[in-house]
């Protein structure tokens, strides 16, 4: 059974590029526009994602909003999540991890590590 990935993004380029790098290594993918979109859809959907990756800033709900509410969710409590952003400042990275961030990607990205990361991740 192929691992469900959503990605959580403001950027239609970058939720298009991502899922097509994601979809071309036969991952089953999910997008969303901003941390509320995200809770719909996760909320919409009959199985468990196997890896969230999210930017940090968006309308509405950005990233570590949306961390919360899932970290706060019993089903996705432990759920992996890869931050995806152009941010890279270290106190950025230490509340990231302090919210339940699994690893830090910083955009422009490589499609080599982004798959090598999510790989690891999800094995």
């Amino acid at each position: 059974m192929k691992k469900s990935i959503l990605i959580v993004d403001d950027s239609e380029s970058i939720r298009e590029l991502v899922g097509k790098i994601l979809e071309s290594a036969d991952y089953n993918v999910y997008k969303s526009i901003n941390g509320k979109d995200a809770l719909d859809t996760l909320a919409e959907m009959d199985h468990l994602v196997s890896l969230i990756i999210t930017d940090l800033f968006m309308p509405v709900m950005d990233g570590f909003g949306f961390i919360n509410e899932i970290r706060n969710d019993e089903k996705y409590r432990f759920t992996p999540i890869l931050m995806l952003t152009t941010e890279s400042h270290m106190e950025k990275k230490l509340e990231a991890k302090k919210a339940g961030v699994t690893g830090w990607m910083v955009k422009p990205f490589e499609e080599t590590k982004l798959l090598k990361i999510v790989h690891k991740i999800i094995r």
